[in-house]
C-alpha cells in the first residue's frame, strides 16, 4: 500500500535535530546512568518523533499531538535529572531544555492549529 505524499512540518525536522545533538551528549553519561536515564532519554524523544510523523499522516492529529506533547513533558523531566545528577554539564543542559521547549511550542501551535478537529 503506497503511502500518501506528505511535506513533514518543521517540528518533525526539529525533532530530528534534537535528537542528533543530544544522542553524542547521552553517550558521555557516566556508565551507570548511561543504559537508565539516556536510555530513557532517547526512547522518549524517539517516541516524540514517532507521534509527530504519524500526525503528519493524519486527518485528526490532536490525539498524536498530545501524545506528542505529554512525552516530551516527561524527556524534560528526565532532562532535568540528569543535570542535577550531574550527569551532563549546565551548558549541555541549558541547550538542551532551550531546543526541548521550542519543540513543545511547535508541537503546542500544531496542536491549536487542529483544535477544530474531534479526537
Amino acid at each position: 500500500m503506497k503511502q500518501p505524499q506528505v511535506n513533514m512540518p518543521k517540528v518533525v525536522e526539529d525533532c530530528h535535530a534534537l535528537l542528533a545533538w543530544i544522542i553524542p551528549k547521552l553517550d558521555q553519561f557516566p556508565r551507570n546512568r548511561r543504559y537508565t536515564l539516556g536510555e530513557k532519554i532517547e526512547t522518549g524523544l524517539l517516541q516524540v518523533l514517532e507521534q509527530l510523523i504519524q500526525a503528519a499522516y493524519q486527518k485528526v492529529r490532536s490525539s498524536r499531538l498530545d501524545t506528542a506533547n505529554l512525552q516530551l513533558d516527561v524527556v524534560r523531566h528526565l532532562w532535568r535529572l540528569s543535570h542535577t545528577l550531574q550527569s551532563i554539564s549546565t551548558h549541555h543542559y541549558g541547550q538542551g531544555a532551550e531546543r526541548m521547549v521550542e519543540l513543545g511550542r511547535q508541537i503546542g501551535g500544531w496542536r491549536k492549529q487542529t483544535s477544530g478537529e474531534s479526537t
